[in-house]
């Protein structure tokens, strides 16, 4: 894994939470997968809010150079996927984050918590585990 896609994943959440997204979490798959390094998974209230927060991203990341290799799901924005190689975006519509809950699929992933206060890494894990 490179510090680039580290910073990547942070400059992304920190676009998200200019656009008041919800409950931004980093994924780190590195070790799990090869499909990416890091997730980064949040939401909006509303579909436009999603597209804004995906917009906003976009455009934060271009000012470094990188374009995206991949966009889907912009036309509804229920679930926006922004797939920048080593780094993939999730953003959700509330309900839809519900529905599908990649954090439990990717339940063995280290978890960087990304808040407001603290715009780096390190907070408690939320998602529920099972024994």
């Amino acid at each position: 894994m490179s510090l680039k896609s580290r910073e990547l994943a942070l400059t992304a959440a920190a676009a998200a939470r200019n656009k008041k997204a919800l409950d931004i979490i980093i994924l780190e798959l590195g070790e799990l997968t090869v499909i990416a390094d890091y997730f980064v998974i949040c939401s909006g209230e509303s579909t436009t809010q999603v597209r804004t927060i995906a917009e906003s991203i976009e455009q934060e990341i271009a000012r470094t150079g990188i374009t995206p290799i991949g966009r889907e799901g912009m036309r509804f924005s229920h679930w926006v996927l922004l797939d920048y190689g080593d780094v993939i975006i999730h953003i959700f519509e509330k309900e839809t984050r519900e529905y599908y809950s990649l954090e439990k699929l990717w339940m063995d992933a280290r978890t960087i918590e990304y808040h407001e206060d603290t715009p780096g890494v390190g907070g408690k894990d939320k998602r529920a585990v099972h024994s």
